[in-house]
């Protein structure tokens, strides 16, 4: 929580700050497409999650996840048929002014519940679910096989918009800037859930499950005006009140939490305005 208010103190201040910074560039931005891709590693708070069915309803409080990054190798990161099954970012976007763009992208996420963990339990589980039969007012219960298994693996997808705001903060050379990237976006959740609850079979399938909302800043290299590799904060909000937990339509979850994440991206960018002019300047020259 204190990083994301961290960050959208940051927003704050430097987007009422870089009014009045005239725009560097040597070279507008305006008209520029960009895409990138990258790796993201990521933080959650604890989460309350209730578990909802035909003859059973309870709240597990304070549930602790991790992120679960894929183990590196070169086949796992670079291989062209694997490179989804990490952690990744994937974003396109266009700068409708010099300073300002528009995106679409997704950050394929994975969020894991872990195992072992003692929480509390408040609720009901019917016959069904023996051995977990009860009525439970606050009791402790491990989560672990035979109960639980709860994992957004494949994975935690956030697909959503930005707007970004792009100021140059230093030129090295004049084909090296270090540049500075303010954001917010909005977006849906859309989690691939693998889930084994009580006696239930195991679920494994893409559903709509909610939305979510962040900001973000970000550190820019720029190589040659056209090649970029940045580096991104970003801490949100994700609520989703509509999770698919079993074979069964009427049996789901929901939960809310913060999230912080770090990416790493490599990125290109071309501007078609620009090699429009250019290629009119040498029709006319010519």
């Amino acid at each position: 929580m204190k990083n994301l208010l961290s960050l959208v103190l940051i927003f704050a201040i430097y987007s009422g700050y870089s009014q009045d910074v005239p725009n560097s560039l040597k070279n507008g931005k305006k008209g520029e497409f960009f895409l990138y891709w990258g790796y993201n590693w990521d933080w959650y708070s604890t989460s309350d999650i209730q578990f909802e069915g035909a003859d059973y309803n309870f709240e597990l409080d304070n549930v602790v996840a991790d992120d679960h990054q894929t183990d590196w190798s070169f086949e796992r990161y670079l291989y062209p048929g694997n490179l989804t099954l990490p952690q990744y970012n994937f974003r396109m976007g266009y700068y409708f002014t010099d300073h300002y763009s528009v995106s679409l992208g997704i950050d394929h996420m994975k969020y894991v519940v872990r195992q072992g963990q003692t929480t509390q339990i408040s609720g009901y589980i019917g016959t069904s679910g023996a051995p977990y039969e009860g009525v439970y007012d606050g009791e402790d219960i491990v989560i672990q096989e035979g109960f639980l298994e709860f994992e957004h693996t494949d994975g935690l997808n956030y697909i959503n918009a930005e707007v970004r705001r792009f100021d140059e903060l230093y030129s090295f050379h004049k084909n090296i800037q270090l540049n500075m990237i303010v954001g917010a976006g909005f977006g849906g959740l859309y989690p691939r859930t693998n889930t084994t609850l009580i006696n239930k079979e195991r679920y494994d399938e893409f559903h709509l499950a909610g939305w979510g909302a962040h900001v973000l800043v970000g550190i820019n290299f720029t190589f040659f005006r056209h090649f970029f590799v940045q580096t991104e904060l970003k801490g949100g909000f994700i609520n989703m009140p509509d999770i698919r937990t079993t074979q069964s339509p009427t049996d789901s979850a929901r939960q809310h939490f913060f999230f912080g994440q770090y990416n790493f991206n490599l990125g290109g960018t071309i501007n078609f305005l620009e090699n429009n002019k250019k290629k009119k300047a040498r029709k006319e020259k010519a």
